[in-house]
Formats: structure tokens, sequence, C-alpha cells
């Protein structure tokens, strides 16, 4: 009979435009090629406020797996569920109580720090080693955060895009991809398109909250065309025929677009302060990876429009570099923690 395992992953009422629903493509059907009957299970969440919040901790934490030999849990507050057989691969924490807190909280109140201290207290406890077999991050920067304010120790373990059939077309356009969020600093590229003296088009794809304000900044800038939300379909091409993806996030866990861009043979421009984009890339040999300067990057933009060949070519070592990071090395790496590395084929 084969082993059950679990992937316990929250839901959030914007998850369909986020690297989750990739995640919970990927992984329960890499488990199963190892020969493992996964199920995966969703739970709404709703992050409002904070009784909301603490709600959703006190719904993971009575989740019923005893019909489960293993569980394998996501980001916050999934890791909270009770099982003997626990591994927790971590996408991230409620972030708004951790490094996000004074911009997400301005003129934080007493209570609102008291709130943090709590949501804090309870991560780290429930991250604790006894209560898991494994604790891993999606990416070097979970580990150093998980460091930082949990005095918790984990491995990086970073997860594909499960976005398949991506291939390498022409160079033609910059792609800039994902959630129209102030995090992503779509602001910043339109900043930069303003000082790219080459005539190439940015097209941004995405819906989010700064849609409009977007679009207000772009307003004059015939070479930025919003293309709104795009299937996997007309994504899968934009990849393919991009010059160069541009990916400008703040300190951003994994960052799926880095991967996606490199899988498609294209190099990605990033900040130094984008978290782990910016290890991911390497800068001047599969991308760019610049201050958050409107000037650096544009400057960054004119020198791949004027060398295609070279813009290939960092495309390339992009792909060579994310050969390793696979949907198998992961599954087999959390099915090993749960002790059932024997079941796979």
């Amino acid at each position: 009979m084969r082993p059950r395992i679990a992937v316990l992953l929250p839901a959030a009422a914007d998850a369909a435009s986020g690297g989750a629903e990739r995640y919970a493509a990927g992984l329960p059907r890499a488990l199963d090629e190892l020969g493992l009957d996964t199920e995966l299970i969703r739970r709404g969440c709703e992050d409002a406020t904070v009784e909301a919040i603490l709600g959703d901790y006190l719904g993971f934490y009575d989740l019923d797996l005893r019909q489960f030999d293993g569980v394998i849990s996501t980001k916050a507050p999934s890791y909270v569920a009770r099982h003997a057989n626990h591994v927790c691969h971590l996408m991230h924490t409620m972030r708004a109580f951790y490094d996000r807190f004074d911009e997400a909280f301005p003129d934080a109140t007493p209570d609102r720090i008291e709130q943090r201290r709590t949501i804090q207290a309870l991560d780290s406890a429930a991250l604790a080693p006894s209560r898991l077999r494994g604790l891993f991050a999606v990416g070097q920067e979970g580990v150093d955060r998980l460091q930082a304010f949990n005095q918790r120790t984990a491995r990086a373990l970073r997860h594909p895009s499960s976005l398949d059939g991506l291939h390498t077309g022409r160079f033609r356009h910059l792609l800039l991809p994902g959630r129209l969020h102030r995090r992503k600093r779509v602001d910043l590229a339109i900043a930069a398109m303003a000082r790219v003296r080459a005539d190439v088009e940015l097209v941004i794809t995405g819906a989010g909250e700064d849609d409009q304000r977007l679009r207000a900044l772009a307003t004059g800038e015939t070479r930025i065309r919003f293309a709104g939300h795009v299937g996997d379909a007309e994504l899968r091409q934009l990849y393919a025929d991009a010059l160069a993806v541009l990916f400008l996030p703040q300190r951003e866990d994994l960052g799926l677009v880095t991967l996606e861009a490199f899988g498609s043979g294209k190099p990605v421009i990033t900040c130094s302060d984008a978290g782990e984009p910016a290890r991911l890339v390497q800068d001047g040999r599969s991308g760019f990876v610049c201050p958050p300067d409107p000037a650096a990057i544009a400057a960054r933009i004119d020198l791949l429009a004027a060398d295609p060949e070279r813009a290939a070519a960092l495309g390339a070592a992009g792909a060579a570099s994310i050969r390793p990071i696979t949907w198998p090395h992961v599954a087999t790496t959390l099915a090993t923690a749960l002790g059932f590395a024997p079941a796979a084929r």
C-alpha cells in the first residue's frame, strides 16, 4: 500500500496569481511519481484582521491528519498542523508581522506590536525541531529570515515552476510578468523606460491593486503595453520572444519569474535588494543585478537592446544554471525527510 502524504497549502483570495499555484501543480505530481499517494489540502485564509489570522492558525492546528502517513506544510500558518511525521517546506511566514511590519503598520500601536510578538512566538513554537522531521525554505532568503527572527535553522530547497513548454524564440521585447503589487516595484521599470534610448517595448502582464496607479504612471510612454492577465499559453510565448525579463521585487523569497525566464533562455535584470532573485542571477553572466535605480536599469536594457547576441548568451547561461532545480529533486528530498525514500522509483 502506497504511503499517504498530505500537502498543506493555505489558499488566499488572490492565490491564482501567485507562485503557490505553480507549487500546487508541481509537488503533488512529483510525489506521486515517487510512489506516494499525495493529497493536496487547501484551506482558505483571511488576513483582513488579526482575529481572522489567529482563526486561521487554529483552523490548521485543528486539522485531523491521522489518516496520513506524512505531512508537508508550506506557508503560514499551515505549519502549525499536528502530525508525528511532519516536514515543512516554507514559502514564507506572515511577513507583515516580520520584516515588513513597519511598512504594513507605520503607526503601530502597542497592541499591534504585541500581536507581532504573539505571531512570531506561535511560528517559533510551530517550527521547533521537536515538532518537525525537517525544516526547509524555498530559498536562502527564507533561511536567513528564519534564523534572524525565529532562531530556527533551515535548509534552502528551491523548487521550479510547473509552467511547462518553456522555449526560446526571438529576442524582441522586454517582459515584466507577475502581480501588480507595490512590492514588485513595477513603477521602477516604468521610470527606467523613460531613460531607455532603444526602441524596445516593455510588456507588463498581470493584475493587482496597483493596476490603475501604474497605468497612470506610464501615461504618454508608447513603448509600455499593459497586457493584463494572460493565460499560460500566451505567457509562454511572451517569455519565448523576450529580449530580457525584468524582475525588480523587494526581498523576494524565491521568485518563479527568474526561473521561468531562465527556462526560456532569457536573461533577467533584477536588483541587489531583490532577495532570492539576486542570488539566482549571476551579474554579467546570466543577467544583471543592479542597484534599484531607474538609470542603472535603463543602462542594462540599452546594453542588451544593442547586442541581442549577448542577451542570448546570458539567457543560455541562465538556463544551464537552473538545471539542478527540479521537481524530482524537491520531492525526493522531502520524501526522504519523511522516511519514505525506499518508495522512490
